[in-house]
């Protein structure tokens, strides 16, 4: 029989041993007093006791040491009576931290990147000394086990001041002193967002600092970068290099919330105050890798620091990178990858737009610890969503393709040089027409992709099921189509090729029975299934928006999924879809 989904071409590593764990926290912005405040948002001004409740959660774990990547602080040096009283307030919070703190200079602390586009207070020597007078170095070093640590100061960038000389050459010396060692680097500025070689804009490093820093992360093999500033979520590679570009504990950018299909909650500040998305990470450092778990904090505040022995240490949720089976996971129906145009603001960027990709749907899905994903074919189309997908399945995630039909020539062509990429090769095809199933199954033979079958279900059969006719596409067998299974198997093209049928498990029919069922009979012929878990019913005018029973439904199939011994499951809404056909929530 063939491998079950999601664990053949698993592309993970053995992690080993987790060594230690550390915590990284950025944009954390404190203010001069506990409700004063500098700026014209409201959000801003919880700032102070949004940071009180991230010292009590890191009081609660077990930590190496914490590093603050930037943005201590709101006033900035240019406003020096302000800035010294926020210091005080930082240093006066730290003091509670029972962790070791490394603290990275971000451009509220020692003045923006050069920039001549928009008029704020640019990194100086004056600055750098604020910034030293208070918080000590502003780029540095450290060592922690087996570990080299390196803190930059990404605002000397393209500066043109002797401290950017300065760092350049210390920089180039230590990487060089610790070559061959696990490198992990902090910066404030990620040196891009979207794509390494996009234009130059507020939330980025530009040339020629960005190509001077990315080579260096290239040449000396740097495991992780953390970077800060943006206030939201996403995950890149430079080379082998993960990046990490971290939420913010104080507020979220709300020029990014262009990425979202959901406009702001009332109470979000045009998105500003989307609590969901505040937050830091944990990162567990492994013998051989690392795993970052990210914590939301909901914009929790505290009043007052509480003694750690009063809050329990909470335990790990699950890792992608970890887990060692995964039976339930995620039809990816919506763009993933999509880039979208930040519209210049007025606010930070005003003479062009800014790609940014939304990677919250990845952030969720590692929080759940999902591996198996169910991809498209456009999916692969691209040499940069491949890329994309293979740095993806080194930090968990499995792929099932889907496609209908024989592929044409050049897309069977991708099937064959992405076949390590693939777990699985789900095929729809039309059973009441000319088949195409010996080409679909030789196709699968030749790219060594394990082929699941699904069967397109007919206009008698979709009115029979809703009782009346809907133009709508429904595919996959059922519990009930032994006699269908049986003729299929009768083609000799698939034995030997065929390891499984996908499998449909509608919205009214009961989940463990069902799934239960599926296993038995899949189990029966010697195939695996491939079931995939409906959210919404027959009636695409009718919207599924009760989220209790929705998330009842697919705890049910996660539990039952985990049992059995020939299937696993797919279940097909992962973000809400909240207009067009068969509108629904999701996960």
């Amino acid at each position: 029989m063939a491998e079950p989904a999601g664990t053949a071409r698993d592309r993970r590593r053995d992690l080993g041993a987790r060594l230690f764990t550390f915590a990284v926290v950025t944009d954390t912005h404190l203010n001069q007093g506990e409700d004063e405040c500098n700026a014209p948002f409201a959000v801003n001004a919880l700032a102070n006791r949004r940071l009180r409740h991230v010292v009590n959660d890191l009081n609660r774990r077990d930590l190496a040491f914490v590093v603050n990547v930037g943005d201590l602080l709101h006033p900035v040096p240019a406003v020096p009576a302000l800035y010294d009283r926020a210091a005080a307030r930082y240093l006066e919070q730290s003091a509670a931290l029972r962790h070791t703190q490394y603290l990275t200079p971000g451009n509220h602390d020692v003045g923006d990147k050069p920039n001549d586009w928009a008029p704020t207070a640019t990194v100086c020597d004056a600055y750098l000394a604020c910034w030293e007078e208070h918080f000590g170095p502003h780029y540095r070093s450290f060592d922690h086990g087996e570990c080299h640590f390196v803190i930059v100061n990404a605002q000397l960038l393209n500066s043109g001041l002797k401290a950017e000389a300065e760092q350049r050459a210390w920089l180039e010396a230590d990487l060089a002193a610790n070559r061959g060692r696990r490198i992990i680097l902090f910066s404030h500025y990620p040196p891009f967002v979207a794509d390494e070689d996009e234009p130059e804009h507020y939330d980025n490093i530009g040339e020629p600092g960005r190509s001077w820093l990315t080579g260096l992360v290239r040449e000396y093999g740097v495991e992780a970068l953390f970077a800060g500033h943006v206030h939201n979520f996403w995950f890149n590679r430079i080379g082998a290099t993960d990046c990490y570009l971290l939420p913010s504990t104080a507020f979220v950018r709300q020029d990014y919330a262009e990425m979202y299909r959901a406009p702001p909650g009332p109470d979000d500040e045009a998105g500003r105050n989307d609590k969901p998305k505040l937050g830091y990470f944990v990162v567990h450092v492994h013998e051989v890798g690392h795993v970052c778990e990210p914590v939301r904090t909901w914009g929790e505040t505290a009043d007052a620091l509480v003694s750690p022995g009063e809050m329990p240490a909470p335990p790990s949720p699950p890792h992608p990178k970890l887990i060692e089976r995964s039976a339930f996971g995620f039809d990816m129906r919506q763009d993933w990858m999509e880039t979208v145009e930040v519209p210049p603001s007025g606010g930070l960027d005003e003479f062009d737009r800014k790609r940014a990709r939304n990677d919250y749907p990845v952030l969720g899905l590692w929080e759940m610890g999902i591996r198996k994903l169910r991809i498209p074919l456009s999916d692969l189309a691209t040499a940069s969503r491949r890329e994309r997908l293979r740095a993806l399945a080194e930090h968990g995630f499995a792929y099932t393709l889907f496609t209908f039909g024989l592929p044409d020539t050049r897309a069977r062509g991708l099937i064959v040089e992405n076949a390590d990429l693939l777990s699985a090769w789900e095929a729809g095809f039309d059973p009441g027409a000319d088949s195409s199933v010996p080409e679909i199954a030789a196709a699968a033979a030749a790219a060594g992709v394990p082929l699941y079958l699904s069967r397109l279900r007919s206009h008698d059969e979709l009115r029979a099921e809703a009782g009346r006719y809907f133009h709508v596409v429904n595919h996959g067998f059922d519990i009930a189509d032994r006699d269908w299974i049986e003729a299929l198997l009768t083609q000799p093209d698939l034995a030997g090729t065929l390891a499984g049928l996908v499998f449909r498990l509608p919205a009214d029919a009961p989940v463990c029975e069902t799934l239960v069922g599926i296993d038995k009979l899949a189990g029966s012929f010697g195939l695996r299934a491939s079931i995939h878990l409906r959210t919404a019913g027959f009636d695409p005018s009718q919207a599924e928006r009760n989220d209790l029973r929705i998330a009842s439904r697919m705890a049910e199939a996660l539990f039952t999924a985990n049992t059995l011994g020939h299937a696993g499951v797919f279940a097909d809404t992962l973000v809400d879809h909240d207009r067009g056909y068969f509108v629904r929530h999701g996960a």
